[in-house]
């Protein structure tokens, strides 16, 4: 799919009519400060007959610039403490509808750099924001054909900057398409081979682990989950494994998890009263982890590994589904007892994160994450932004903090939440008849503290627990949930995001 191309230009004689744009849109908190003189005196000129000039998206006649039209889309509001780079993004999606309704097809973008530093970002936001404006459903291009709004979007940057924005919209596109897919045409499988080809002729390592001994042998709570669709073969439970090696030395190893519930019905916990609706995108941390993974495979950063782990199933409704007070133990050998089987996305990671933390207990500089639309609860707490939960480890070392600033650099806002003794008190069996309980009997969203003690859970049924602060290899796990973030606008079937693949991606290139 190629709905948005960006070339870099770096002459500034590219916004004149004959040099292969057909609109100049402009981005900027100040009109005054634009360094481009027939920019600024278009606007200007304008602004003296136009008082929307300034205040929000406008289309000018502009002869002799790129195809007649300039469009100047106001950057609003910077100086408010609480406001943040988004803002650019949201200006430069407001100028992209307006050239595409006036049938512009290769517009030049111009973002005026604001002095703060806080918006120091605003180009490669509003880049990004272009992309997202611009997706459109598989279903849809498949459907009707993919056809590319515009042809190529043409940015005043340098060629490194647009080589990467083009890489992380990329592997965004990639992240939305499988995230936003619906269950049938995006099935575990489905999903398996989307990855495999997207990932093909490039320098990852990639395997797919689909034997149903194989998965229940080194995979049991996952397989659990995926107990009663084994027997639907387009429905089977898939692991894909992908790994990203730079040449040369490594300093630093990353080891993601991501969840791919494909469909979520709550299983013998069913989910009622229209509950069910939008629960395909519940695949999104599996989708955004893929979509990192393609993205380092066109960018190649230097001195890292990074390593994956996509858990993808069904959490289907049937005589073999598995249920609630069942004692099922992890790969880590931890005996769990199911306390709700719509609290499958931690069981799913649990298996995940065993696996890499194997892997990780040789690695160079290991940091481990979780990625997952996870709880009700985080929603209720942050709205749509992500929440992190980290290990004592990933708190020293300040991956969260770190997490949280880049976030807010790059437009996708975090939030840090704090590990207490209290999520590991909820994680107890009262029977003792198992190690820990997965979860109550309630939604997360009625449940205090519903998405900070899921990493208690994670922490004890992986291993994890056993590489605290003090113990002989120390290793740092951050928690992602991303359950209000992964999708805009209508909660159900909103565009999804591909959050936070561009924090992550500038966490692990930093």
């Amino acid at each position: 799919m190629a709905q948005v191309n960006f070339i870099d230009v770096k002459d500034n004689d590219a916004i004149f009519e004959g040099n292969g744009y057909d609109a100049v849109l402009v981005v900027t908190s100040d009109i005054d400060a634009l360094g481009i003189d027939e920019i600024r005196l278009l606007a200007n000129h304008g602004k003296n007959i136009d008082a929307r000039i300034g205040r929000s998206p406008t289309l000018l006649f502009a002869p002799g610039l790129a195809g007649g039209r300039l469009i100047v889309s106001p950057v609003n509001d910077t100086d408010n403490d609480c406001q943040d780079v988004r803002l650019y993004g949201d200006a430069a999606r407001q100028a992209l509808q307006v050239a595409l309704d006036a049938g512009a097809k290769r517009p030049l973008l111009i973002v005026n750099q604001h002095q703060s530093d806080k918006y120091r970002q605003a180009l490669s936001v509003s880049a990004l924001a272009c992309g997202q404006q611009l997706w459109q459903a598989l279903e849809r291009r498949e459907a009707l054909g993919d056809e590319a709004a515009f042809e190529a979007i043409g940015l005043l940057a340098t060629s490194a900057n647009a080589a990467v924005l083009n890489a992380m919209e990329a592997g965004r596109i990639l992240a939305r398409d499988l995230c936003g897919t619906e269950p049938e045409r995006m099935s575990a499988t489905a999903f398996a081979q989307y990855c495999v080809e997207a990932y093909q002729d490039s320098c990852l390592k990639v395997s797919v682990v689909e034997d149903r001994d194989v998965l229940e042998r080194d995979y049991p709570l996952l397989s659990a989950v995926g107990r009663s669709s084994f027997g639907v073969p387009r429905h089977q439970p898939r692991v894909v494994k992908v790994e990203y090696c730079a040449e040369g030395e490594i300093s630093h190893s990353y080891f993601f998890a991501g969840k791919g519930v494909v469909y979520d019905t709550g299983g013998a916990d069913i989910k009622i009263a229209g509950g069910m609706a939008g629960m395909s995108r519940d695949k999104g941390g599996a989708a955004a982890v893929a979509g990192l993974m393609k993205t380092l495979s066109m960018l190649k950063p230097k001195g890292v590994r990074v390593v994956a782990e996509l858990g993808l199933v069904r959490n289907s409704i049937g005589s073999e589904a598995f249920v609630t007070d069942e004692i099922i133990t992890s790969h880590a050998g931890v005996r769990v007892r199911i306390g709700n089987t719509d609290a499958e996305g931690r069981l799913v990671l649990a298996d995940l994160l065993s696996h890499l933390r194997i892997k990780a207990e040789k690695a160079v500089s290991p940091q481990l994450f979780s990625v997952a639309t996870l709880t009700g609860h985080v929603v209720r707490c942050y709205g749509s932004y992500t929440a992190v939960v980290e290990n004592s480890v990933a708190r020293e070392n300040q991956v969260g903090l770190r997490l949280q600033t880049i976030g807010d650099e790059w437009g996708e806002p975090i939030e840090v939440s704090r590990l207490r003794r209290d999520d590991y008190s909820k994680i107890v069996d009262p029977s003792g008849a198992a190690d820990i309980l997965s979860s109550n009997n309630a939604p997360s969203s009625v449940t205090a503290r519903g998405h900070q003690y899921p990493a208690a859970f994670l922490l004890k049924a992986s291993g994890l627990e056993a590489h605290g602060l003090t113990a002989a290899t120390p290793m740092a796990y951050t928690h992602v949930d991303i359950a209000g973030s992964a999708t805009e606008g209508d909660p159900l079937y909103g565009k999804p995001t591909a959050a936070p693949l561009v924090g992550l991606f500038a966490h692990i290139t930093a």
